[in-house]
């Protein structure tokens, strides 16, 4: 599942709902006018089956027909809650290719979503409570019908109406949960299922306590063997400590701006929670994170107020996640009203606060580590909704998982659906297959950045009915990052010693954070940006994916201009300073030349092999990945 950037920050259009007319009506498909080679839809269903609320929810569907005719359909459910899956039909249809050869793609945008009568509310308001409380005053008695228990139903409608016999469904992350609901309360009417990044059948855990979990895990698979030597000697205890920092007072330093400018800013535990979080859509913030503990250690703040800027997606670009791709107003409907909360579902927002606090304290502080409680209290779910005054019946489960064909897919590193999860599921469904793949966060085939492309494997296995073989790879394509460094005398040299050594690596070391950065920026916002700032200071602009550096500072006393590929290729860098020895490099795979100080520089072979054999990921495939990451 998602949480987003706190919603208090974002700007929501004003209340929306298109009532449909009454429900009941089959499918009539014909050509979607704008995705050749799809057949799109739409289906009226109640709003509340119950019928105390009235009215009706328009479902927006598509489907891709197989060469020979079919009865069983794959059912494509995308996460959130609240993630619109139509966008995304291109994507699932590549994705699910091996199971399309004999069956149709189904997908539909699920109530309240993208095209199906869409649910927007208000939500600015000083803080997150408060968003929760007038969002719920504003959807009225309607909330209490957004929930995964509906959408179930609405897809059992969607079957028959399609005139399907059976399904196999696929669903990323919260769509994991809907999925599982389904196959619960339609046993017969599933043929298989594909997990990817599993919800537990009963929802998030309101305190995330295996994320807080596998937290530990993770950091120490990425250091694991000499990973991180140099970097950090226990990254988890480095995290743990400055949680501690953090909780007796923020952290303040200089963020250097997109467009070159300094201003001061600070950091909470809640911001380095979201660092690692995102970590698991963004691998840069984890590569990153090991060396920016030890540098805030040691009294360097900036690389880590960085990391935590660009979590936030405040750098230089807005989310690609918003808009009429993810609905906000079900997202909160969905989570407040059927989350299994510690707290009195009729009692007053004090009264809940009391009561999840004394339940989180009961868990003892070891439950969150390497975080605290605090952190935990105060993540989205629980500032959202301890306000939100519910409307719906409180959840009942679904039932026994049926014995059906089931393959479940989860990344290694992903924290906020950790594969200890997946394999609790895969448990509970009698021969079901679970593939752990390396170095992967959440979203798992949106993810798989290695050469192995374990996952998309581990697909074709198991709908060609062999058996799923484990992943082998054992290289991270996001392997942690060096520590910043912030003395120039203090740099090894490259190439021949003394001042103009030490130049020629603070100017490479300087082109390749730029380029790690814009990388960053690229898997946080699903775009090139435009430009991006320096560590320390200066700034670059990014056209036809190469950078221009403007007198950038990654290490105090060198400023390095010039320009730089964001993949493989040629270097020009023009380095002055301070403590630099002036002059101009040309740096190129196999190759380091020109003048500093005066001297002239030619490196080649060896001597220029480590500083130059640094390969970079391909933007396209960089670009490729997001929107099947951001579908979870």
């Amino acid at each position: 599942m998602r949480l987003p950037a706190p919603l208090a920050l974002l700007v929501a259009a004003g209340l929306l709902f298109l009532a449909a007319p009454s429900a009941g009506a089959a499918i009539a498909y014909s050509p979607c006018p704008s995705v050749a080679g799809f057949q799109c839809g739409s289906l009226d269903v109640p709003l509340d089956r119950g019928g105390v609320v009235a009215g009706a929810v328009r479902l927006a569907v598509a489907r891709k027909v197989a060469a020979t005719p079919s009865t069983t359909a794959v059912v494509g459910l995308a996460g959130g809650p609240g993630q619109s899956a139509l966008p995304l039909l291109r994507d699932f249809a590549s994705v699910l290719a091996p199971a399309l050869a004999t069956r149709d793609l189904l997908m539909f945008d699920q109530r309240g979503m993208g095209l199906s009568s869409p649910l927007s509310c208000s939500l600015n308001a000083p803080t997150l409570t408060a968003a929760g409380q007038s969002c719920a005053a504003q959807l009225g008695a309607r909330r209490g019908s957004f929930t995964s228990a509906a959408s179930v139903a609405d897809l059992e409608a969607v079957r028959v109406n399609s005139g399907y016999a059976k399904l196999v469904l696929y669903g990323v992350s919260y769509g994991t949960k809907v999925a599982l609901d389904y196959a619960a309360r339609y046993p017969a009417n599933v043929e298989a299922l594909v997990l990817d990044s599993v919800v537990l059948p009963q929802g998030p855990d309101p305190l995330q306590r295996s994320t807080f979990a596998a937290m530990r895990r993770v950091l120490a698979e990425l250091c694991a063997g000499t990973e991180c030597r140099g970097i950090s000697g226990n990254a988890a205890g480095d995290l743990a400590g400055r949680v501690r920092g953090l909780a007796r007072k923020p952290l303040r330093g200089l963020l250097t701006s997109a467009r070159g400018r300094h201003q001061r800013v600070q950091i909470n535990r809640k911001d380095l929670f979201d660092i690692v979080l995102s970590g698991d859509l963004n691998p840069t913030l984890r590569a990153e994170l090991p060396g920016a503990l030890t540098s805030a250690r040691r009294g360097d703040a900036a690389p880590l107020i960085r990391l935590a800027a660009r979590s936030a997606g405040i750098i230089s670009f807005r989310r690609q996640v918003g808009g009429k791709e993810f609905s906000d107003a079900v997202f909160a409907a969905t989570l407040c009203e059927e989350g299994l909360f510690p707290w009195d579902r009729t009692g007053s927002v004090s009264t809940r606060a009391q009561q999840i606090n004394a339940f989180a304290r009961a868990q003892g502080e070891a439950a969150y580590s390497p975080f605290d409680s605090t952190t935990a209290l105060t993540t989205e779910m629980i500032s959202l909704c301890v306000g939100w005054p519910n409307a719906a019946p409180a959840p009942t489960s679904a039932g026994p998982l049926p014995r059906v064909p089931t393959l479940v897919i989860n990344g290694a590193t992903d924290v906020r659906t950790p594969v200890e999860d997946a394999a609790l599921v895969a448990a509970a469904i009698p021969g079901a297959q679970l593939l752990r793949v390396p170095f992967t966060g959440h979203s798992t085939l949106g993810s798989e950045f290695n050469d192995e492309n374990c996952a998309a494997r581990g697909l074709r296995q198991f709908f060609s009915a062999a058996a799923v073989t484990p992943c082998t790879s054992s290289d991270n394509p996001f392997s942690p990052t060096p520590v910043a460094p912030t003395k120039f005398s203090r740099l090894n040299a490259t190439g021949r010693g003394g001042r103009i050594g030490r130049t020629i690596t603070a100017a490479l070391a300087t082109a390749q954070d730029m380029r790690r950065q814009v990388i960053g920026d690229i898997l946080e916002s699903g775009r090139v940006p435009s430009r991006a700032g320096g560590l320390r200071g200066g700034r670059v602009t990014v056209r036809n994916n190469r950078l221009t550096l403007f007198s950038v500072t990654y290490i105090p006393g060198v400023k390095v201009s010039g320009s730089v590929p964001i993949g493989d290729g040629r270097q020009t860098l023009r380095v002055s300073g301070s403590k630099a020895a002036r002059g101009r490099l040309t740096v190129t795979s196999r190759s380091i030349s020109g003048t500093l100080g005066g001297r002239r520089i030619r490196l080649t072979g060896r001597a220029a092999g480590v500083a130059t054999g640094v390969s970079q990921p391909n933007v396209r495939e960089l670009l490729r990945s997001v929107r099947l990451r951001h579908a979870g």
